[in-house]
């Protein structure tokens, strides 16, 4: 009897133990993380991040979800070195539904180790722009034959459509997610993430450590979070954003030097404005379309001082609108401009603010005063002793000495104050009381 049940007990424990064994040699996850805005040096710290994040989790592959407009040509160059020489495959996902790979991305996602795009999705017009001012005609020339070469090479080291690519240079065309496939510029379309991890199981691709065949099926995807302190800069590095900082800094600024000794406004601006210039390190800034700005903001400020009859202040207004129009100087496909939706209420409200401060200004000169011997006249009191024609009057808790040089006043009567000579003063019967 005991053999049978000493049987049955190691049957039990190797049901127990075998599910074990699956977990152990469980497909190694792969890291995923989204870049959803235009190519900037932020955005470069992010995929830089993203790929040491991914090493450190011992990730087999680098998912980067992209939809882009396009961005700055030099931060496009440094993410595309990253890629080509990262030591773990880098699979670029041109998705959700809806997005694109235009302009930069173009090269970003030609140079991935796997290129891949959900339906609805388009890729192309990689055209090189100018950026802070225009180019000649032989400058322009030299720029696009230097982006042809750069996405050609991209391409060939890929095995992808050099030809395409360089047509997406020169020419700016562009294609579905279908014609990209079928041109050969990416290799796959993927309804999702996992749908890609299916597709991609068991290719070999070649990295900076050598071949890697992919064990991605079913495995597990971990989201990069993109910490505190990037999302910080990727939202300060928003060209409205960075306006807006500018904007509030410079009316700080102006409050403090108006009424010295308030600090808020003072340290409010000076922090705005130190935010303000960090984005713009990272911003392709106009110096013509700065400078206007601050010429506006200066017009706004004399006008305070100086009575122009509104000259001033339309001059101002019109140096900042034109200044924001200018403050980045670049095509709508870099993604990299103001919105009128941000301009106009800026420039509106700054504008607001001085001209309410003109007209506040304004009243106080006409406004009666309230303080010296002036501000005497037309008070009204109560008489506390005969006026024959001299006495004294009860006017807001204070006794005076008063004549009335018409009639006798009686006590108890009420009088108005209508003049002072040092610090008597001349009054006469009022019919209203205190």
């Amino acid at each position: 009897m005991r053999r049978p049940l000493l049987g049955v007990a190691i049957l039990v424990a190797f049901a127990v133990l075998l599910p074990v064994a699956p977990a152990a040699s469980a497909a190694r996850p792969v890291s995923l993380i989204e870049m959803d805005s235009a190519i900037t040096p932020v955005t470069v710290r992010l995929l830089i991040t993203a790929l040491d994040r991914a090493q450190g989790e011992n990730a087999q592959a680098l998912i980067v979800q992209l939809n882009t407009p396009g961005g700055l040509e030099r931060s496009m160059r440094s993410m595309v070195q990253s890629i080509l020489g990262a030591p773990i495959p880098v699979i670029v996902y041109v998705a959700p539904t809806g997005a694109r790979a235009a302009s930069a991305g173009v090269f970003i996602t030609m140079a991935a180790h796997v290129a891949a795009m959900a339906p609805a999705t388009n890729i192309g017009a990689a055209h090189p722009v100018a950026v802070g001012g225009s180019m000649d005609k032989e400058m322009s020339k030299k720029v696009e034959n230097d982006a042809a070469a750069f996405a050609r090479t991209i391409a060939a080291e890929r095995g992808r459509n050099a030809e395409w690519a360089e047509q997406a240079v020169r020419s700016s065309v562009s294609a579905t997610e279908r014609e990209a496939v079928k041109l050969k510029v990416v290799d796959l379309i993927a309804e999702s993430v996992p749908d890609l991890l299916a597709k991609i199981d068991g290719r070999t691709v070649k990295t900076a450590k050598g071949p890697m065949t992919f064990a991605t099926k079913d495995a597990p995807v971990k989201v990069i979070e993109v910490s505190f302190r990037d999302r910080f800069l990727a939202l300060i590095s928003d060209p409205n954003i960075a306006y807006l900082l500018m904007m509030a800094g410079m009316l700080g600024i102006f409050f403090e030097l108006s009424n010295p000794g308030s600090i808020l406004p003072g340290v409010i601006g000076g922090i705005c404005l130190i935010l303000a210039f960090f984005a713009f390190q990272s911003l392709p800034v106009n110096w013509a379309g700065l400078l206007l700005l601050l010429f506006g903001v200066v017009l706004l400020i004399v006008e305070i001082k100086v009575v122009s009859h509104g000259i001033l202040t339309v001059g101002g207004v019109v140096a900042m609108l034109l200044g924001s129009l200018m403050l980045y100087d670049t095509p709508g496909t870099t993604g990299i401009r103001l919105s009128w939706l941000v301009i106009i209420p800026t420039v509106g409200t700054t504008a607001a603010l001085v001209f309410f401060a003109v007209s506040m200004g304004i009243r106080a000169l006409y406004r009666p005063s309230v303080t010296g011997p002036s501000a005497m006249v037309g008070r009204r009191g109560v008489v506390r002793t005969a006026l024959q024609p001299e006495g004294q009057v009860l006017i807001d808790g204070e006794l005076w000495r008063a004549v009335s040089p018409d009639a006798a006043i009686g006590a108890g009567e009420a009088v108005q104050v209508t003049a002072i000579d040092g610090l008597t003063l001349e009054v006469r019967r009022s019919a209203q009381r205190p």
